[in-house]
Order: structure tokens, then C-alpha cells, then sequence
């Protein structure tokens, strides 16, 4: 898997408007009614990495679950990190309020 160039990230996030790169990281927020549904969220977001063997890196506090991707073994964003957000924004619409 190869390092995306800033052009093509650039271009990647037209078709993931809700994430922005901060620390050479694709990061998003969400918001969800209370815990329960941010940990279902989290439940489905981990079968899905764990599916892909591609892993976030998350926090959660109460109904906010803060997620940010990078590829470590390049250094830098990959398809599969896009492949991710793509797949996370799906659950997202499925387990939103």
C-alpha cells in the first residue's frame, strides 16, 4: 500500500466531507443520543477494522467517539484509510439518533 500524495487526499475528502486530515491524520467526530449507541457504533466500526486488520485510533467519552486513521507502516494516508472512513460513515448513518 503507497503513501497518498496531498492531491489525492485532497480529492478523497470531496467524497468524505464530514473528515478533515489533522496530524497527517484523516479525524472526525461523532455524536450519538447517549453511551449505548456510541458503543454500538464503536462494536460495528471494530468488526469492520478488525475485518479489514486496518485499526483506528478512538477515544469515547459518554456519546462522543472521536476516531482518527493514518496508515503507521507508511507513514501517512492510505486507500484503506479512506476504504475506512467510507465504511465508518456508513455505520455512522445506520446507528445516528
Amino acid at each position: 500500500m503507497s503513501k497518498l500524495d496531498a492531491a489525492q487526499v485532497e480529492k478523497a475528502l470531496r467524497q468524505l466531507p464530514a473528515w478533515k486530515v489533522e496530524q497527517g491524520k484523516l479525524h472526525r467526530e461523532f455524536k450519538f443520543a447517549d453511551f449505548r449507541a456510541a458503543f454500538g457504533f464503536m462494536t460495528g466500526v471494530a468488526l469492520a477494522a478488525e475485518k479489514m486488520d486496518h485499526h483506528p485510533e478512538w477515544s469515547n467519552v459518554y456519546n462522543r467517539v472521536t476516531i482518527d486513521l493514518v496508515s503507521h507502516d507508511v507513514g501517512g494516508l492510505t486507500s484503506r484509510d479512506l476504504e475506512l472512513a467510507g465504511i465508518i460513515d456508513g455505520l455512522a448513518a445506520g446507528s445516528a439518533p
